[in-house]
C-alpha cells in the first residue's frame, strides 16, 4: 500500500480527551482508476463512426466533461492528473463547439469523423499517460484508442 493511500484513511487523531479530526484528499490512485472505469463505457471514444449517432455522441462527450469538470474541481489544481483531465475536458469543449456548427451531421460526414477522430486522439495519449502513472489496466475498448507504437 502506498503512502497516499495509507493517508487517504486516516481521518484524525485523538491524544486523550482532545482530538483532531479532517477529510485527507482522495488518493489521486483512486481518482484515476474511477475516471478510467468511467470512460470505458463512453462508446463515443471507441465504438467505429459509422456506428455512432452525432447526436448522442454530442450528448455522450457533454457527459464526460460534467464528469470531469467535476472531477478536476476535487484535485489539487497543480497535479499531474488534473492537467491530463483538463486537457481532455478541452477536447471536449473543441468538439462541442464545432458541433454546434454543424446543422445536420450525418454518421459518414468526413467532418464528423474528423472531429471525433481529434477527441479520440486527446483521449487516447491522455488516458494512456494516466494508465501508465498510475499502473492501471484499461479495457481493450478504450485501449483502441491508445497511440500505435512506433
Amino acid at each position: 500500500m502506498k503512502l497516499s493511500e495509507i493517508i487517504s484513511r486516516v481521518t484524525g487523531i485523538n491524544v486523550g480527551p482532545v482530538g483532531i479530526s479532517f477529510q485527507p484528499p482522495e488518493a489521486e490512485v483512486a481518482v484515476a482508476r474511477r475516471i478510467l472505469a468511467f470512460l470505458e463505457d463512453r462508446r463515443v471514444l471507441y465504438t467505429p463512426g459509422e456506428l455512432q449517432v452525432p447526436s448522442f455522441c454530442s450528448q455522450s462527450v457533454l457527459e464526460i466533461r460534467s464528469f470531469l469538470t467535476t472531477e478536476i474541481g476535487q484535485l489539487d489544481s497543480d497535479s499531474q492528473l488534473a492537467q491530463h483531465l483538463r486537457a481532455m475536458r478541452a477536447a471536449c469543449r473543441k468538439f462541442l463547439d464545432f458541433a454546434q456548427t454543424q446543422n445536420n451531421w450525418q454518421p459518414f460526414d468526413p467532418t464528423f469523423s474528423g472531429a471525433l477522430g481529434e477527441l479520440r486522439g486527446v483521449f487516447g495519449i491522455h488516458v494512456a499517460l494516466i494508465a501508465v502513472k498510475y499502473k492501471l489496466d484499461v479495457e481493450d475498448n478504450l485501449a483502441t484508442i491508445f497511440p500505435e507504437k512506433d
